[in-house]
This record gives C-alpha cells, structure tokens and sequence, in this order.
C-alpha cells in the first residue's frame, strides 16, 4: 500500500530550550526566520504524505496553528499589497491535511506512536521526529518508502554511521548486511556503551513501519527510563518478520540540542544568498570583536 500518513511526535518539554519553551512550543522556534517543524513536515509532503498527525502535549497548539489558514493576516497582507508574504503563508496553510492527538503522559517514544492509533488504521505509516532535521534533494523518508515498497511493504528504519564513542546516545541496529547501504535487522540495543555496540549505525528518527507494531506496542512492559519504547517493539518485530535498516542520504540535523541548532542555524544562513553575505559580514566582525582566531 502507498504511505499516506505520517506520525510527528512532538509531545515533549524541549527543556533544554528553556526558558523560551516554557511559553512556545519547542518545535516553533525558527532557524532564521522557519520554524523547525516546517522542515520535517516539508520532508513529509516532499515524499508524498497527504496527512501529518501530530501526536501533542498541552501547550503544543502554535504547532497547528502554523499549518492551518489565517486569515486575519492574509487579508491584513492583501490590503497592503504584500503580494509575496501572501503566497508565502497560503502555502504554508495548504501544506498538507494536519491533525492531532494528545499524549496525556510522555511515556516513550512507542506510547506516542501507539497514541495515532485510531488515526492510522491498517496502514503502512511513517515516523518523523519533530527536531530532527534532514536536508536532501530526495526526501530521507521517500528513501524509506522507495525500500520498504522494494520489500513487500516491510518496516524500515533509517540509520546513520556514528563514531563508535557516541553509541551511548542512539539506538543501535545489528543485523546481516545485505549491501552497502542496507541491513536486514536482527535488532536493535538502546544507547549501549562503545564497547558494547553492535554496530555504529543510529537511528535519528525516521521510520516507515506497519500496523501490525501497534500490537506489539500494546503488550510490552515499560523498558529505558521506565517508558514504552519503540525499539523493543521493534526486536520484537525483526523475529516475526524481515525488518530492513537503509543508511539514508542526507545531512541531519540535531535541532533538539543547542549545538545542532547552532549548526544548524550557520549552515542554512550560509547556504541561502539572502542571508550569505550578512552572515559572514556580522561573524567576522564578532570573532574580532571577542578576539577569537580561527
């Protein structure tokens, strides 16, 4: 079946951009003038998702705000002629069909996904993380997709290699490789210490699964943290069925941490002629004024 739907997750408390999260929505804030949610919801409707389901917590609802129409502000930028930001915020309002469900308690990244349920169905869907960023000419989910369609429709997850000295931040695939850029899963170990991986392919957060996981999700005990996690589901799953790891192209950006917002944030300011020039002007400018020498 063609994946139509996908889940966003984006319940959590983005503490570590506080204090501003405390009143906005994490997802919200902008690279430049672009929230980061725009750019996994782009990716998503790059690679053909008609709907996003936003699984929330309260104080989430900027998020669907800025993907449903205003048009308070549209005819606001009608009457003065502001013809370009017009289309701009059409655009964005006509993106993709949104909707949402609430996560009452963050429980794990498979309570989230088990919550869109009753919205999925018995669909193939995919999973995006709400701050992680990745920016290729083909979307890194259409990269799932074009996989697990090459596999009968089976579970893929996309990973990324990491240096082995930070395995203890990722979920770590093992499995039998079949080419250069694809393994077929045996499972996969949470955060495990360098010398305890089985591998150092990550998985950054984009996953095309099968209904057949909720099941699973409704029947495992709490694991890490005392949460319901979607990598358990998943080792249980790769001994019922093939499940597929695809090394994705791309580059990945962290925006759930300060540094990968920075980064982030530098990147996209240098790349974009608008902003190019000003950029590179304040930054030396700054490295001078605090004496800094690169």
């Amino acid at each position: 079946m063609r994946i139509r739907k996908a889940i966003i997750p984006i319940a959590g408390k983005g503490t570590r951009f506080l204090p501003a999260t405390k009143e906005i929505a994490k997802e919200i804030i902008p690279i430049i003038n672009v929230p980061m949610i725009h750019y996994i919801v782009q990716e998503a409707c790059e690679a053909g998702i008609e709907q996003v389901i936003f699984v929330t917590a309260s104080g989430k609802f900027s998020v669907e705000d800025y993907f449903d129409r205003n048009q308070e502000l549209e005819a606001f930028l009608e009457r003065n002629n502001k013809i370009k930001e017009l289309d701009l915020i059409r655009q964005i309002g006509s993106m993709v069909d949104v909707t949402s469900v609430r996560q009452k308690e963050q429980l794990g990244l498979g309570h989230a996904v088990l919550c869109a349920k009753s919205m999925i169905g018995d669909e193939p869907f995919a999973v995006l993380l709400g701050d992680d960023i990745v920016i290729n000419h083909n979307p890194a989910i259409k990269q799932l997709m074009d996989l697990s369609l090459k596999h009968d429709g089976s579970t893929v997850i996309g990973v990324m290699e990491i240096p082995r000295e930070q395995t203890n931040k990722y979920g770590i695939v093992k499995g039998e490789v079949i080419d250069e850029k694809t393994l077929r899963m045996t499972g996969m170990v949470e955060k495990p210490r360098p010398e305890d991986a089985p591998t150092n392919l990550a998985t950054p957060g984009r996953y095309i699964l099968t209904p057949e996981i909720f099941e699973i999700l409704e029947k495992i005990p709490r694991g890490a943290g005392n949460e319901y996690q979607l990598t358990d589901a998943i080792n249980v799953l790769c001994q019922k069925k093939n499940v597929y790891a695809y090394k994705f192209e791309g580059e990945r950006f962290d925006t759930g941490s300060i540094p990968g917002y920075l980064d982030a944030t530098i990147d996209f300011a240098l790349k974009d002629p608008a902003t190019r020039d000003t950029f590179v002007a304040s930054l030396k400018y700054r490295l001078t004024k605090y004496g800094i020498t690169l």
